[in-house]
């Protein structure tokens, strides 16, 4: 089992920033990709970014591409996502979630956390 907390939601103007981060425990993090989905009321979960277990390479949905990054700490036990240049359409529920094979698809993931609220204000 690996148990996920995200933290770092929170109101914030469109054009701002966040830094959200997800602590893990249980099983050995390192073994993990870890990934990032949002989901916004009355849509889909959606892809946000992804990141190997050794941190080497990252990916990104189409909607978030050059404005949020994706980092993990080993050491820690922690993914984080800085998002940067928030937009009103950002405004979701933030998931982050472990998967030995974990990829752009939920289904690819096993471990999810509780998520933490992202809203943007126009």
């Amino acid at each position: 089992q690996v148990q996920l907390v995200e933290s770092g939601g929170g109101l914030v103007q469109a054009g701002g920033s966040l830094r959200l981060s997800c602590a893990a425990s249980g099983r050995t993090f390192s073994d993990y990709n870890m990934g990032w989905f949002r989901q916004a009321p009355g849509k889909e979960r959606e892809f946000v970014a992804q990141i190997s277990w050794s941190g080497h390479s990252t990916y990104y949905g189409d909607s978030v591409k050059g404005r949020f990054t994706i980092s993990r700490d080993n050491t820690k036990n922690t993914v984080y996502l800085q998002m940067n240049s928030l937009k009103p359409e950002d405004t979701a529920l933030y998931y982050c979630a472990a998967g030995l094979h974990g990829n752009n698809m939920a289904r690819r993931y096993d471990y999810w956390g509780q998520g933490t609220q992202v809203t943007v204000s126009s």
